[in-house]
């Protein structure tokens, strides 16, 4: 596994109000246009990809290209606040 720059500013994707140790996915962004991805649970498994790989999966995830792998799972998902829902 390849040594991880040091001093990268981890971001957690959890909502704002999240309490608890999650798991919660954490992104940093690094230099030469790399994006380094982890779990909270597993913190030395680490995923880098370029940050144009990232950006088109932002967008796929964004235009639903990837809700065929969480069919059957709606149940399971959090419900969104009242006021943002339409």
């Amino acid at each position: 596994m390849a040594e991880l720059p040091s001093g990268l500013d981890w971001v957690r994707a959890a909502p704002e109000d999240a309490t608890g140790p999650g798991p919660w996915i954490e992104i940093a962004f690094g230099a030469d246009d790399l994006v380094h991805i982890r779990e909270t649970s597993d913190p030395e498994n680490v995923v880098t990809t370029t940050r144009r790989k990232w950006d088109a999966f932002v967008l796929g995830v964004q235009a639903g290209e990837f809700d065929h792998f969480v069919e059957g799972l709606e149940d399971e998902r959090p419900s969104a606040p009242a006021e943002d829902r339409s």
